[in-house]
């Protein structure tokens, strides 16, 4: 048994969460899994019910599981708090030594008319962005800020550099076998470190291919050519950028998981989105980003890839049905879609 510690936080965060558990309800009968969920409070939710965002028994609890899902979190309920509900996904994020963030982007033929760009430049597109987490300018020292000046100083060690390769690696192994590593090395010392450990690290990996971009050309390619990558992995702040800037290809953050993985304790996967109070509770939320975070898990987590293959599919084949939540153009509650994806679920597994 597998024990999943479960967070559904605020707003649309209990709703979509249900609808998730639905679905993985569903693959653990088609597949014969065995989780075991266990729900903790973070966030708002955990400020009205224990006066912190984040309980030491919710703590505790995350680091005994074997993976963690997260809904959503935080609201203007909470604005004057002493503590935001968002200091708890933080302090969780810290505790765990979470170093690397995981965002898949997926254009779905069915969704990208709500694209920005044009259709025929994102449909297919399908890749992954791989952000280091605790080095780089964000966090280097020393810094300063005064009237004539500011300095930022950019670090990177060279095992912080060679974790976040491997993860990249060991996620395209799963997937086209490709690997694209920014950096800014016509500048940067640490960019020049940052592609010199990429290579090394290629080596463990001789069935994945490896190629290098600047972080400039990085950034017009995901606009012209988004379906040339295949997983993406860069320092923390071209991350930051680069995975917002991906973020609005598909046109909607309702369709949008991540995941946070530690060197050696458990992952976090959770929707991009906000909590989205003011439809909280209305059974229109779109269920989409939880569910592949889900899915995300199952596979990172877990290497069930066939499981999270069949609820993919069977979300893709309830949007090509038209059957659609209304953040998406369509008409379903959030239950009847979740719904319909079980029900393809079945269909394809013959249940």
């Amino acid at each position: 048994m597998k024990n999943i510690a479960i967070l559904a936080g605020d707003g649309i965060g209990p709703e979509i969460m249900a609808q998730g558990l639905k679905v993985l309800d569903k693959a653990q009968e088609l597949f014969q899994l065995d989780f075991a969920y266990h729900p903790y409070v973070i966030g708002g939710a955990a400020i009205d019910e224990k006066g912190t965002p984040l309980p030491e028994e919710t703590l505790a609890g995350c680091r005994t599981s074997d993976a963690i899902l997260l809904a959503a979190i935080g609201g203007p309920k909470w604005d004057d708090a002493p503590e935001r509900p968002e200091q708890g996904l933080l302090a969780l994020r810290k505790a765990l030594a979470l170093y690397a963030n995981i965002r898949p982007i997926t254009v779905s033929r069915h969704t990208a008319h709500l694209s920005p760009l044009k259709e025929a430049i994102v449909v297919g597109s399908d890749f992954v962005v791989v952000r280091e987490l605790t080095g780089g300018i964000y966090f280097g020292e020393p810094r300063e800020l005064i009237d004539s000046q500011a300095v930022d100083t950019c670090v990177y060690r060279a095992e912080e550099i060679r974790r976040i390769m491997r993860k990249a690696f060991s996620i395209a192994r799963t997937r086209r076998k490709k690997v694209t590593s920014v950096d800014k090395s016509n500048v940067l010392a640490t960019s020049k470190l940052w592609r010199r450990i990429a290579e090394e690290v290629a080596l463990e990996f001789p069935d994945v291919t490896l190629e290098h971009q600047l972080v400039d050309s990085a950034a017009m390619v995901l606009i012209t050519k988004p379906t040339v990558f295949d997983v993406i992995v860069t320092e923390n702040m071209f991350g930051d950028i680069l995975s917002d800037e991906a973020s609005v290809i598909p046109g909607s953050l309702g369709l949008l998981p991540s995941a946070s993985h530690s060197e050696d304790g458990p992952s976090l996967y959770e929707p991009i989105h906000g909590s989205a109070p003011d439809i909280a509770g209305q059974d229109i939320a779109n269920p989409l980003s939880m569910i592949y975070s889900i899915t995300m898990m199952l596979r990172q987590s877990f290497s069930l890839h066939e499981a999270a293959d069949c609820i993919e599919a069977a979300c893709d084949s309830v949007m090509a049905q038209g059957i659609i939540t209304k953040d998406l153009g369509g008409t379903a509650a959030t239950s009847q879609f979740t719904e319909a994806v079980i029900q393809q679920m079945t269909l394809k597994r013959g249940g």
